[in-house]
């Protein structure tokens, strides 16, 4: 039973829970906001450590399964964490239009460069030991964008995300959403500057991928077989910018779609997925 009923608007933990499930993503040391009964058991079965969980009326009938699966993990939640509130009061809060009335805020992980070339431990605490795949967003601005190329990289085998300075964050309400979880699971770097990246990453002797909207050749080809029988970091631009010149300079390799003259260019985050899927592909070759 939860232990404590809001019946203000003007609580710390509603306010808490309205920054973090209505803002662009969390700053360091802030909570990441969950909200839905599945997203916030696919956050418990994913090992974060919740901080506080918020029901509404609708959604008391949900907190019994949540208190069992929160049981399941290493972490729980808190009885003394747990809290109530009206369906209008959380109305006030939630980041969507037809709020299921469950909502949850967890501790950020702390990834860094050696998770994301790793790649998430499996259920036995084990890495697969797959040659790194690192997915690199910049100026990706649109956060569903964001979301869809998180959850497209897990399925396709990456093993981490950089979301560069300029790029919506993985972690905020609506790329959470359309990561379907994958961003809670996948090791993810935020907010880093591409020179940054691009120096962190040459010191770990990772291969620099361009997509590129440049035509492609069979030099590009040979290049890019060699570069993914190894560690590799994939870099994917705005529909609109494309990558920035020093990626584009620094590439050992570039990666382009062919496509029908008719279309310009695809959606920022169509096109990473199927760059992804191909880079799965080829790899599975090597």
């Amino acid at each position: 039973m939860a232990s404590d009923t809001i019946h203000s608007r003007e609580n710390k933990w509603l306010k808490a829970f309205r920054a973090a499930l209505q803002g662009t993503g969390p700053d360091q040391g802030d909570p990441i906001g969950i909200e839905g009964r599945k997203a916030v058991e696919d956050a418990l079965a994913s090992g974060l450590k919740a901080q506080a969980l918020l029901v509404s009326d609708a959604g008391e009938r949900d907190l019994g399964h949540l208190l069992d699966v929160a049981g399941k993990s290493e972490t729980g939640i808190p009885r003394s964490l747990i809290f109530r509130t009206t369906d209008k009061l959380f109305a006030g809060v939630s980041g969507t239009e037809t709020p299921q009335g469950v909502a949850a805020l967890f501790q950020q992980r702390l990834w860094g460069l050696e998770d994301a070339l790793h790649g998430p431990p499996g259920r036995d605490g084990a890495f697969s030991g797959a040659a790194a795949l690192i997915v690199v967003l910049t100026a990706i601005q649109d956060p569903g964008n964001v979301g869809t190329i998180v959850r497209s990289a897990e399925a396709f085998g990456a093993t981490g995300a950089i979301a560069t300075r300029g790029t919506a964050d993985p972690w905020s309400p609506k790329a959470l959403r359309a990561s379907t979880g994958s961003a809670l699971r996948l090791p993810i770097l935020r907010r880093l500057a591409v020179p940054v990246v691009l120096a962190q990453l040459r010191i770990s002797r990772v291969k620099i991928v361009a997509a590129s909207a440049k035509a492609w050749s069979r030099a590009d080809a040979t290049a890019l077989a060699e570069c993914l029988r190894g560690p590799a970091a994939i870099f994917v631009g705005s529909e609109g910018g494309g990558l920035p010149a020093e990626v584009e300079h620094a590439a050992d390799a570039r990666m382009a779609i062919e496509m029908s003259e008719s279309v310009e260019s695809l959606n920022a985050a169509v096109a990473a997925s199927i760059v992804l899927y191909e880079a799965a592909k080829l790899r599975c070759r090597k």
